[in-house]
Parts: C-alpha cells; structure tokens; sequence
C-alpha cells in the first residue's frame, strides 16, 4: 500500500516492529500513534490553564467591566449576550443598587425626581445608565441640570440643580411660579412661595427677570413693594403696600429709580407716603401726595 502522509511526517502502512514503550512513572513523550481524547474531553484538553493564561483572562475581564462603569454606557452597546454576562458577574459579586441619594433638590420636587429615576433595589450596578438617568432627571419642570455618579460597590448619588424662583405671576386669576428666564415651573404652589415678589398681567413673567434685580438692590423699596404691574405690555407700575403707587418708564427703568433713590433721600418719600410718583418722563418727575397731607 502507498504511504500515508499526516501533517508532513511520511509514514509506512505497514506496522512496525518495534514500538516505544513509555517509562513507567517517568515523563516521558506520549506514544506518536496515541488515540486523540474523544469528545469534550478533547476540547477540555485544548484550554491554556497555564497561570499567564488565567491572569491574563481576570485582567481583561477587569478592564471590560471597568470601562462599562466608566462610561455609564449600557453594556448592550457591546452586545446583548455579554451585557447578561457583565450584569451577572456584577450581581454576584455584590455590585448591586442598594442606597439612592439625592442632592440639591427642594422638598416638594424630591417625589418627582425619584420617579424620574427609575431604577430598583438590587439593580446590578452595570444596568445602570448613567446617561439616560440624567437625561430624565432634566425632564423633570424643576430640574435646570443634573449629575448623576456611581458610587461602588452599591450607591447612586444623583445632584441636581435647581431653576431658581424668581416670582410669582398672575395672569388670568391664577398664580404661577416662574424662573428668572419667565419659564412656569410646573407642578410648583405659588402658594408655598409668599416670599416671593409678585407680578401681574400679559407679558409680566417674560419682563419680570428685568426689573426685579433692580428693586431687589433697593431694600427700602423693596420691602414695601405689593405687586408689579405690566402696563400693555410695555412698562411696570409698582404697587406698594400702604396704597402708593410707582409708575416706571418703558425704558431707562434703572436711571428713573435712580431719581427715586434722590428724591427719597431728601424728602423720605418712601417713609412718609404719597399717593403716586410719576417717572415716565425724566425731565418732569411729578409727585402726588397722600390724600390728607397739606
């Protein structure tokens, strides 16, 4: 019969006559014409288990998992079968949500921010998209940005800031809470906020962030003002609280207040009462006094 060639080594169909014998107890090469182990056992055979080849696995395995905690990126971006595999690893090694804390948020807005969240106890802590957790933080009315950090093995630590309160606004007989952009806060009660200055009529929330810095720098002023009032759309008329009324220009609002200022200085207008200023015109300032007065 003609020779059989197998992996380059020429070899005779016909038996030889002497065959190696390993050693007992020594070790030896295995016998060249050894049966191959059959089935799994084959496989099994083929796997490095050498200890580089085990460091070399625990060290990549490391890496992958710490780039997913890293980024805040879902770990189906690498695939779906991996992230069950990641996600697993994790809970089993006891990288599961276990505390949230909030931060920076005002007692009425916490409820709505932890529904935002929308994460569990025992969530591993690699299923937790930090990205798309902020993003629905923000979408929350009081919410002006946010931060959300993963605090191994089982924290959450989520800050949020906050739209400023900057008045209240009638219009149409209700009350609205408004930002210092004009942007209704939804879901706040005005009726939380007495502190807060008050601004009345069509236009008012978007011209409030204006105006109210400026008498806010006056606390004399300030502390006696009821209401500000949009006058068409163009100019306020300040409403004091012992009846008194103020009636700005549509523009130039900080040069008239600075009028007012001398004015008060001089005759403690502020203190002693009129009835109304006019500064709409700066060069004819008129003063009408308090009904009584001489």
């Amino acid at each position: 019969m003609p020779a059989v060639v197998r992996g380059g080594r020429r070899q005779s169909s016909s038996p030889s006559k002497r065959t190696a014998t390993p050693k007992a107890g020594g070790r030896g090469r295995a016998p060249r014409n050894a049966p191959a182990t059959p089935g799994k056992m084959a496989a099994i055979g083929k796997l490095d288990l050498s200890p580089r080849a085990v460091i070399i696995s625990i060290v990549a395995g490391v890496v992958v998992l710490a780039g997913v905690l890293a980024t805040g990126a879902r770990a189906e971006r690498i695939g779906a079968s991996f992230s069950h595999g990641v996600d697993g690893l994790a809970s089993s090694a006891g990288l599961r949500l276990e505390k949230v804390y909030i931060q920076g948020e005002s007692p009425e807005a916490t409820a709505t921010i932890q529904r935002a969240l929308q994460v569990y106890s025992d969530q591993p802590m690699t299923a937790i998209d930090l990205d798309a957790v902020r993003k629905r933080v923000e979408q929350v009315s009081w919410v002006k940005g946010a931060q959300v950090v993963r605090l191994l093995p089982n924290t959450l630590i989520v800050k949020v800031t906050e739209h400023d309160r900057l008045a209240v606004w009638q219009s149409g007989g209700r009350n609205y809470v408004i930002d210092g952009h004009g942007q209704v806060i939804a879901g706040a009660d005005a009726g939380r906020y007495p502190n807060l200055p008050l601004v009345v009529g069509k236009g008012a929330e978007q011209a409030a962030g204006e105006v109210l810095p400026l008498i806010a720098e006056r606390p004399r002023l300030m502390s006696r003002v009821e209401a500000l009032v949009r006058v068409d759309e163009r100019r306020w008329d300040v409403r004091l609280k012992d009846g008194g009324l103020i009636q700005l220009p549509a523009t130039a609002q900080e040069q008239a207040l600075i009028q007012l200022d001398a004015m008060d200085q001089r005759e403690r207008l502020l203190e002693l009462g009129f009835a109304r200023i006019d500064l709409r015109t700066p060069d004819a300032v008129a003063v009408r006094p308090a009904a009584g007065d001489a």
